[in-house]
């Protein structure tokens, strides 16, 4: 028996459960929890350990709880949840010395070792797994393992060992025969549709009409769902069966855009991919998802040969190009390179440009942050021609060579591709590919064509051999 995570002594325990003794740092924190909310919270995920427990309503008392707290509770919560609901000292010292006295040749070491993986298994994580045992329990997990992430962003502490135990948990839950594909179409549930119009963040619809320009002959929408969560998506992604790449986003959503015949097409252009849980970040069913549907794709139509993306480039202009243009020289591409990139004709025009304005600029890297701060530009032909070739330059270099501490791509969108097996070269960087007032904030309106070969496909395949068996729901007859 696993023996009792609550037996330590932990600072946390005297400011959660009612001590007097609150050092000044947690003094402010402590006033806040006067009714005791993260108390009997953990007190919940306590009673849910213990054996016999009415686990069905211990959970309602948890979600009960856990809704009622606010995000600076929560931060208090997630970091006392780290240290309240852990193996204690005590109940590994006698194990430990044990270990340490006595040889690996000894004929008892096997039953040791195995007896000390069982105590040192997280008590959180056992917890976690009980909860998904419950109607709508994996849904909770999920919203909570987003708030851990959330709150991670901004918190002092160090959540990771939290977020790991539940990592561990979804890696089991979320594979083999727990999912299914199902392809959203016109016969689809409203609510099903609706569900993908409102979860669609990389191209946002106003209104659920505009699903109809996504669905239909040439247009594909697939979307994976675990079996405990059957009315709810937890990725997706859209897809427009085109002749040849696509380079420009209106050729696929706008509602003048030309439609491939059906049979014409020979290309599958990925334009929107989305993760509708937070809680799943980082666990790669996005590869899953698109290998599944390349498979699919294939099957049904012998013609589509290629397989591509539509991609946006986030942060390319907030968190690349301008921090770069205002001298931050933390990038591959440095301040004193920009320039280079450009003719010198073009810089003496984008100087003359600043030098134009009231406030005048008279260097070239605060020049062209001036330019390109103003979306305007997009619509000048002059602008768009001196433009072009520099910033496509400098686009494929953020997506190919610049690199976080992993020394993975910087650009996530980027990352995800590429570490899917996807290639990208310069002419797959398509300049002014999304001209929209958002397209030009976040990215100068660049798009990129991430490109999935034949040999992508057959690489994996051995990867995901469950992924053969992965049910496909709801293929329905078209529209023609």
């Amino acid at each position: 028996m696993r023996p009792n995570p609550w037996t330590g002594n932990y600072p946390f325990r005297e400011s959660i459960m009612g001590t007097s003794s609150i050092s000044p740092v947690n003094e402010d924190r402590a006033l806040k929890l006067s009714d005791k909310k993260v108390g009997r919270l953990l007190e919940a995920f306590r009673r849910l350990d213990l054996e016999g427990t009415d686990e069905g309503s211990v959970f309602g008392d948890i979600k009960s709880l856990y809704s009622t707290l606010a995000e600076e509770q929560k931060e208090f919560f997630f970091t006392a949840m780290l240290h309240e609901i852990e193996i204690s000292k005590n109940g590994l010292t006698d194990l430990l010395e044990q270990l340490l006295a006595s040889d690996h040749k000894n004929p008892e070491w096997p039953k040791w070792i195995s007896n000390l993986r069982d105590r040192i298994q997280s008590p959180r994580l056992n917890i976690f797994r009980k909860i998904s045992h419950q109607a709508g329990g994996l849904k909770f997990l999920l919203d909570f393992r987003g708030d851990v992430l959330s709150t991670q962003r901004f918190s002092r502490a160090d959540l990771s060992p939290l977020d790991r135990d539940m990592v561990i948990l979804f890696e089991l839950l979320f594979q083999g025969g727990f999912l299914y594909l199902e392809e959203i179409t016109f016969d689809s549930s409203y609510r099903q549709i609706e569900l993908i119009k409102n979860s669609d963040l990389v191209h946002p619809m106003a209104h659920i009409e505009e699903m109809g320009l996504r669905l239909g002959n040439d247009r594909r929408c697939f979307a994976l769902y675990h079996r405990l969560m059957p009315y709810e998506p937890v990725v997706f992604i859209e897809v427009a069966l085109t002749r040849g790449i696509v380079r420009h986003i209106s050729e696929i959503i706008d509602a003048d855009s030309v439609r491939a015949g059906h049979g014409d097409a020979d290309t599958a252009m990925f334009y929107s991919i989305n993760n509708t849980q937070q809680g799943l970040s980082g666990l790669r069913l996005g590869k899953m998802l698109i290998y599944r549907v390349v498979d699919s794709l294939k099957r049904e139509m012998e013609n589509i040969n290629t397989f591509a993306t539509l991609s946006p480039l986030p942060g390319f202009w907030k968190n690349y190009l301008s921090p770069i243009l205002q001298g931050n020289d933390d990038f591959f591409l440095k301040p004193g390179d920009v320039h280079s990139y450009f003719p010198g004709r073009h810089v003496r025009r984008i100087l003359e440009n600043a030098s134009s304005k009231k406030n005048g600029e008279n260097d070239f890297n605060s020049a062209l942050l001036l330019l390109l701060s103003n979306e305007g530009w997009a619509a000048s032909d002059e602008w768009k021609k001196i433009l072009q070739p520099p910033l496509t330059r400098i686009a494929h270099i953020y997506v190919s060579r610049e690199k976080n501490r992993e020394m993975k791509p910087l650009n996530a969108v980027a990352n995800f591709h590429m570490e899917n097996g996807a290639t990208v070269s310069r002419s797959n960087i398509n300049f002014l590919g999304n001209p929209s007032t958002r397209g030009l904030r976040d990215s100068c309106g660049i798009m990129v064509n991430y490109i999935y070969t034949t040999g992508w496909l057959n690489q994996i395949r051995g990867s995901f051999r469950w992924l053969e068996k992965l049910e496909i729901r709801s293929i329905f007859s078209r529209n023609r």
